[in-house]
């Protein structure tokens, strides 16, 4: 195995034991997320995606030598790859067309090992495109943007509005970080409130069957809108609260109650990534190379604390505008532009005490919620 190969081997089998420890946590019922059920279950749902995207990945190697990612910043993938793996989805059928089925592969394989008593490298690397994108064709993977799905759908009694929990995701290009986004809405539109509103009871009308989760925004007569504003409005670089902002301006009938975004990284991993010299240097001495990483993300909130009522006037008129809540005696969440923070870090057991053993841990840690991954179990407030 080649140094390259040692060290593409290594990123892999550490990403998937972050991606796998995270997605423990995410279970656990002392994660922050665990009180708000679903929401949890979606961001399981996107990190199984990202599973599913390196899990590609590793098996698009077997037949291809290069595969970049972002060394020194996010510790993920550049984000060509995301587009290679989307390109390769669209091609898949065309290129197995082309290649013989498994069954034929082994038969040729065995048949060239015994004749010419050495290892059939080009069948072997067939074999590797077609189990490639057989999985690239058949799996839900973590694309360069997801298109939006409405979650959960209920009625506020005291606007009598239907409000949904709408959530999408996007590969951000620049910051090369998967992003989560979750928004929950109130929709004024007539046909909407006429439709889905109990007037007797203030709750969802029984008569509507509503088969969640339901694909783009729930309002049909916005959800293209809808969908072209989240793919222009879902970059690294615009605050939750000036998405929110801007989501509560371009729809009249829509009022952004919360915005909730996630951000999945950086990743740091040993010999690999080197996003942080003082991290690279300790997780060097972890004595196994698949407990030498640390994986940190982000929760960031903002939310409406008020709701400026609308006119109509004869000449002119004003849409209702949500008041958003910046905590202004924080810095750092009015410098991130939200409501509110989580920063989070997941580390290996054996990697922590190296970090704590180093003197370093204290430091590196500073304004985080540590967890740490021992035994497949997630251990809270250290």
């Amino acid at each position: 195995m080649t140094s390259e190969n040692d060290a593409a081997a290594r990123y892999f089998s550490a990403i998937t034991a972050a991606l796998s420890g995270l997605e423990v946590f995410m279970r656990d019922d002392r994660s922050p997320l665990y009180r708000h059920g679903i929401v949890a279950r979606i961001v399981a749902e996107y990190i199984a995606r990202l599973d599913k995207s390196f899990a590609c990945w590793r098996n698009r190697l077997g037949f291809m030598d290069t595969f970049r990612i972002s060394r020194a910043e996010s510790g993920y993938p550049v984000f060509q790859n995301l587009l290679e793996l989307e390109n390769d989805r669209q091609q898949a059928d065309a290129r197995l067309a082309n290649i013989p089925q498994a069954g034929e592969l082994r038969e040729e394989m065995a048949d060239f090992i015994l004749r010419h008593k050495e290892f059939p490298e080009a069948l072997q690397k067939s074999m590797a495109e077609r189990l490639y994108l057989e999985d690239v064709k058949s799996e839900a993977t973590f694309g360069p943007f997801t298109l939006a799905q409405t979650a959960k759908v209920s009625v506020n009694p005291k606007t009598m509005r239907p409000y949904y929990l709408v959530h999408w995701a996007t590969f951000d290009g620049s910051a090369n970080l998967p992003l989560i986004y979750m928004v929950t809405v109130e929709d004024s539109s007539e046909s909407m409130v006429r439709q889905l509103v109990d007037n007797s009871t203030g709750k969802l009308n029984e008569k509507v069957e509503i088969p969640l989760p339901v694909d783009g925004l729930l309002n049909p007569e916005l959800a293209h809108r809808f969908d072209d504003f989240t793919e222009k409005n879902s970059a690294y670089t615009l605050s939750p609260a000036t998405i929110a902002v801007n989501l509560d301006k371009d729809f009249e009938p829509l009022h952004p109650k919360q915005l909730r975004r996630v951000v999945l990284g950086p990743f740091y991993s040993a010999g690999i990534t080197d996003n942080n010299s003082t991290v690279a240097e300790v997780l060097s001495k972890v004595r196994k190379p698949e407990n030498a990483w640390l994986l940190t993300w982000t929760i960031q909130e903002v939310f409406s604390k008020s709701e400026k009522p609308g006119r109509k006037g004869l000449f002119s008129s004003e849409k209702t505008t949500q008041e958003f809540f910046i905590n202004t005696d924080d810095l750092e969440a009015a410098r991130q532009g939200v409501s509110s923070y989580e920063k989070h870090a997941l580390i290996p057991h054996e990697a922590y005490q190296a970090l704590y053993a180093a003197g370093e841990a204290q430091k590196i840690f500073s304004g985080y919620k540590v967890h740490i991954l021992s035994n497949g179990q997630v251990i809270s407030d250290v």
